[in-house]
């Protein structure tokens, strides 16, 4: 970043950065940032507050946008890029937010050619170049370490689609090879879609079967509030994200595996 860019940070920063004490009764809420060290903190702090700021929040459906839940939004989604690109969610610009669960309306064509509508009940949605879309009562419900979040799913989709429409393989960093990365996911991923198949209980919610896009953003959940069940059932795919997002949250978090 240029003298330009840093001089611009910091003016926005002195003007949106987030009141000490409210960001230290989001952080006391949330379990999933236990263990980040002093300096985590401040970055942390400093990311959900430009987070907050380049961003407009919206409200559907009878919602009220409260401070509180854009900082804990925001603190969850800064959660994946702390160690990231701070524009790593560049290239779109709102987030809407329901009360809870909302309608999604949903076109299909068989292979007949005839069209099916149906509608999805959704708690979270993110769209490539447009809004990301939330339920405020999902997201009351995230960060509790219990291995859900659709806060850091629906983000996850954000950064999966950095390069393109959401795949399952994110842009990934120097030094990290895509043919690891394609090997770890694409077995798990397959492991998984034979398990959900055969009517197996599985670890990982079978939501993840869905296709691969799924599978990296609920596996993302589970990297950050249930990494020792990760590891233990697909171990290649957590050493995969512990390189992609920088982050060892088996061992910030004290997890026994």
């Amino acid at each position: 970043m240029n003298w330009l860019g840093r001089w611009t940070r910091e003016r926005r920063l002195r003007r949106h950065l987030i009141p000490q004490a409210e960001f230290d009764a989001a952080v006391s809420g949330l379990p999933l940032l236990a263990g980040l060290t002093p300096d985590e903190h401040d970055t942390l702090r400093d990311q959900a507050s430009l987070l907050i700021a380049g961003k407009n929040f919206s409200a559907a459906g009878g919602a009220e946008v409260e401070a509180s839940v854009q900082i804990r939004i925001a603190l969850q989604a800064c959660l994946l890029t702390l160690h990231l690109d701070e524009a790593s969610y560049r290239g779109w610009h709102e987030i809407i937010l329901y009360p809870d669960e909302f309608l999604r309306p949903r076109e299909e064509t068989d292979e007949t050619g005839v069209v099916h509508i149906s509608r999805d009940i959704l708690a979270g949605e993110s769209w490539q170049g447009g809004p990301l879309v939330l339920s405020i009562a999902d997201v009351a419900a995230s960060g509790q370490l219990e291995g859900y979040n659709v806060v850091l799913h629906e983000f996850a989709h954000k950064l999966d689609m950095l390069n393109g429409d959401a795949n399952g393989f994110p842009p990934l960093h120097r030094g990290m090879k895509a043919a690891d990365w394609a090997r770890a996911f694409s077995t798990a991923y397959e492991d998984l879609c034979a398990r959900v198949d055969a009517g197996e209980d599985t670890i990982v919610d079978p939501y993840a079967s869905t296709n691969p896009a799924e599978f990296f953003a609920v596996t993302s959940e589970m990297f950050f509030e249930v990494p020792d069940l990760l590891v233990d059932v697909y171990p290649e795919v957590y050493a995969q994200m512990r390189q992609f997002y920088r982050q060892d949250p088996l061992a910030r978090l004290g997890r026994p595996v």
